[in-house]
C-alpha cells in the first residue's frame, strides 16, 4: 500500500493542508474538531509523518502526567490542557493526570513507583535533583518515554524538554524591567518560586545577566525564595517594602505571586514598583486589567500541555528516544494585549 500524504490526509478529513500540518505537529490555530478530523484521518490512512514532522504511534498510547498544583494556578492551567486535547486524539488511549504534594523528589518518587506496566509515556514537572535525575533515568531505561515539562530534570535521558528556554525568559523581562524603568535607579527585588527548580535558576540567570550588562545603575536584592507559597512572599514583600527606600522593580520567577501584589496593594499610596511576573493565569490577567501588575512573560500554558502530549506521542513512535530541540517562544504580556476572555478574577497563583 502507497504511504499516505498530507494531500490525502486533508482530502479525507475535509480540510486544507495547512490545518493537516499544524494539527500533526500540535500547532495552534486548528480547533478540536479539525484536529479529531485529521488524526483520524491518519489513523486510517497509516499515515507516518514525513523528515521533520513528528511520528505518530500506530496504536493509541497511555499516557501519565505528574504534575504539582495544588497551590499554581499555571499547573491547572497546563493539566487542563493536556486532558482537553488528549481527549481529542484518537491516538490516546488513556490519559491520567497524577497530583504531587510537593514539587521535589519526596512527592514524585513514591507516585513514579505507581506507574502502570502498560503505560507508554509519561510527563512530570518537578525538581533538577539527584534523586529526581535517577528516577527519571531509570525509568526511560525501563523503555518508558519521558518529557519534562516547564523546568527541565537535566543530564538524563528524557525524550523533549516541552516549555521556553527559560534564560531568554529571564533576559526578556530583565529588557521589560530596564526598558520601563528608564533613567530611574534605586533597588530590584528577585523572587523565586524554589532553586531547586531548573527553570527558576536559568530565569535569575538570565535576568541577571541583562540587568548587569544594561542597567547597571540598579542594584539587585538577593534571591527570595517563596517556596511557592503566597503567604510567605507576603511577609517577604511587606518586609522588603519597610526595609527598602528605593525599590524600583519586583521580578516573581515563579509562584507565590498573590502574596507580592496583596503585599503591594496593602502599602498605600505612592508609586509602587515595576513589577514583571511568569505566565498568564486568570489571576495575573486581573492584576495587569486592574494595574496592580505591569508585563507577564508568558510560556502559554496551553500550547504547554498540548505540546507535551504530542511529543510524548512522537517520542514512543521514534526509533530512538530523543526529539529535535524546540522551545515555545515566550511572550510579552501587558495590559493593552491581553487575550480576550482573561480580565476576571480567577485562582490563586
Amino acid at each position: 500500500m502507497r504511504r499516505a500524504t498530507i494531500k490525502g490526509i486533508a482530502e479525507a478529513a475535509g480540510v486544507s493542508t495547512a490545518t493537516v500540518d499544524r494539527a500533526l505537529n500540535g500547532r495552534a490555530g486548528v480547533s478540536a474538531a479539525n484536529r479529531h478530523r485529521v488524526l483520524s484521518a491518519a489513523r486510517d490512512l497509516g499515515y507516518l509523518p514525513s523528515e521533520g514532522m513528528v511520528i505518530l504511534p500506530s496504536r493509541p498510547a497511555r499516557l501519565e502526567f505528574f504534575i504539582p498544583f495544588d497551590r499554581n494556578a499555571f499547573m491547572r492551567d497546563v493539566i487542563d490542557s493536556i486532558t482537553d486535547f488528549a481527549s481529542t486524539l484518537p491516538l490516546v488511549d488513556t490519559c491520567r493526570v497524577v497530583p504531587l504534594d510537593g514539587i521535589g523528589p519526596e512527592a514524585l518518587l513514591p507516585a513514579l513507583d505507581q506507574v502502570s506496566l502498560q503505560t507508554d509515556g509519561v510527563g512530570i514537572i518537578t525538581t533538577d535533583h539527584p534523586r529526581t535525575r535517577d528516577a527519571v533515568t531509570a525509568l526511560c531505561h525501563a523503555g518508558v518515554r519521558v518529557v519534562t515539562l516547564a523546568s527541565d530534570v537535566t543530564g538524563t535521558p528524557r525524550s523533549a524538554y516541552v516549555g521556553v528556554d527559560n534564560r531568554a525568559a529571564g533576559r526578556t523581562a530583565a529588557q521589560v524591567m530596564g526598558m520601563a524603568a528608564g533613567h530611574l535607579r534605586g533597588d530590584v527585588a528577585v523572587f523565586l518560586g524554589s532553586g531547586a527548580f531548573h527553570g527558576h535558576r536559568e530565569r535569575e540567570a538570565g535576568f541577571r545577566e541583562v540587568m548587569a550588562q544594561r542597567y547597571p545603575e540598579f542594584k539587585l536584592l538577593p534571591a527570595i525564595e517563596t517556596e511557592e507559597n503566597s503567604d510567605r512572599s507576603y511577609r517577604m514583600t511587606t518586609r522588603l517594602l519597610d526595609r527598602t527606600e528605593a525599590l524600583r522593580g519586583i521580578y516573581c520567577i515563579g509562584a507565590g505571586r498573590e502574596g507580592i501584589v496583596r503585599a503591594l496593594h496593602e502599602g498605600g499610596e505612592g508609586a509602587r514598583p515595576f513589577v514583571v511576573m511568569h505566565d498568564l493565569t486568570e489571576s495575573s490577567a486581573a492584576w495587569l486589567a486592574q494595574d496592580r501588575i505591569d508585563a507577564v512573560i508568558d510560556q502559554n500554558a496551553r500550547m504547554v500541555g498540548e505540546q507535551a502530549v504530542i511529543r510524548l506521542l512522537g517520542s514512543i513512535a521514534a526509533s530512538t528516544p530523543l526529539l529535535p530541540f524546540k522551545n515555545i517562544e515566550p511572550r510579552i504580556i501587558v495590559r493593552e494585549n491581553l487575550p480576550g476572555g482573561t480580565q476576571r478574577e480567577g485562582h490563586s497563583a
